[in-house]
């Protein structure tokens, strides 16, 4: 809306101008799905992503495999383990948050975490030095 609406007579002309601009957005809309090759294109275009700041595109594969997985997996465990008896609306907002959240998840991180946890239940036997080779662990005397 260019300009403030005064009478009818402008009320008029504003109607007319968003008419003329449904008829071309319903237009380029149908061109859009009008053969299988445009409806291809239009659904191929939805994985080829947005060009980033950076100028490369990101896409929806451009994630490892773990990292895709999470895409699907974290929503769902989070909605049936600790959300169970939410409703609808929170169910939506938790799975939207994890989509968002399971960029940060990669094979790099997920192995990262395993290392993590691995040394937490690995214990390292104490090496034998020079100096104390041959003296028992435990003395004999009381």
């Amino acid at each position: 809306m260019d300009l403030p609406i005064k009478n009818i007579n402008d009320l008029r002309l504003e109607i007319d101008r968003l008419r003329g601009l449904e008829r071309e957005q319903s237009i380029a809309l149908g061109q859009r799905f009008s053969s299988p090759s445009a409806l291809f294109s239009t659904i191929t275009s939805l994985f080829t992503g947005s060009p980033r700041t950076d100028g490369t595109k990101s896409s929806f594969f451009d994630q490892d495999i773990v990292g895709l997985l999470s895409r699907f997996v974290l929503p769902l465990a989070l909605n049936k383990t600790l959300f169970r008896n939410s409703n609808f609306i929170v169910k939506t907002l938790v799975g939207l948050v994890s989509q968002k959240a399971s960029h940060f998840i990669t094979e790099d991180s997920v192995a990262g975490i395993w290392d993590k946890i691995k040394t937490l239940f690995h214990r390292k036997e104490p090496e034998e030095t020079p100096e104390h080779k041959g003296v028992p662990a435990f003395s004999e005397t009381y």
